[in-house]
């Protein structure tokens, strides 16, 4: 499959012999220089750009009917949350827009969401009075009301300090084994992407193209989890910054 952008010359091609698959379930995390085509291969998953050549198959389907159902959801580095609505509001918003296409029933509310992101007492506050930490899980709870399969993150804490970073790492990794759903999550820090990958695919540039999938399971405790410092996860830091740098054949 080769992504990118349409044209009247045939299109720009950012990612090319893309051949991937994701199973359900994985934590999927996405390195690679700017450019490479991280974001734009998350358009593809979401039905928000159509593949250049090949197909792709979401769910078994093609990516139209997984966005129509509400099968994936995505979450932006900014919250984009509206200013005038609270944050329950806020969180409510997808039953609320293109309604008629939500043809799956939502099994949770906007407060379970809230409770389960740690912001069950700010549910009526203003995006206005949150930090940017809290933003982003009022997003996340956003993302999660209609029940998606998948969830597709591009670069959602890229913006926040370390130590909050960090947290809501914590926090995200809790979802995932809470809800088993599917997680791609594009990153450009490699520690995040080792703490929270199952799996890393690493993306290489000029030409945009899939280096490696690094598989991470076998250093993960039975949660999922590795710790920040542990040795395995210093090796795998090592062997991402190779690849990133080309070091790697």
């Amino acid at each position: 499959m080769a992504i990118g952008y349409p044209s009247a010359d045939g299109g720009t091609v950012v990612l090319s012999d893309v051949d991937l698959r994701v199973e359900r379930g994985d934590f999927l995390t996405i390195l690679g220089p700017s450019g490479c085509g991280k974001s734009t291969l998350l358009r593809v998953v979401a039905d928000l750009l159509p593949p250049l050549s090949g197909a792709i198959s979401v769910l078994g389907h093609p990516p139209a009917r997984a966005r129509s159902r509400r099968e994936v959801a995505f979450v932006f580095q900014d919250p984009t949350l509206l200013p005038w609505r609270t944050v329950r509001e806020n969180v409510e918003l997808p039953l609320q827009v293109g309604r008629g296409s939500v043809t799956r029933p939502v099994e949770t509310t906007a407060d379970a969401l809230l409770a389960l992101v740690g912001l069950a007492e700010f549910a009526d506050r203003y995006p206005d009075q949150l930090s940017g930490g809290q933003r982003q899980r009022v997003a996340i709870a956003r993302a999660l009301l209609c029940n998606p399969n998948i969830l597709l993150m591009d670069e959602p804490f890229g913006a926040l300090d370390e130590i909050t970073r960090d947290r809501l790492n914590d926090e995200l990794l809790a979802i995932w084994r809470r809800t088993g759903t599917t997680i791609l999550f594009v990153t450009h820090s490699i520690m995040e992407a080792v703490y929270l990958g199952q799996r890393v695919l690493v993306l290489a540039a000029r030409p945009g193209r899939v280096q490696e999938v690094v598989d991470l399971r076998p250093m993960k405790g039975a949660n999922g989890g590795l710790a920040r410092e542990a040795p395995e996860a210093v090796a795998a830091m090592a062997r991402l910054r190779q690849l990133l740098a080309g070091q790697v054949p």
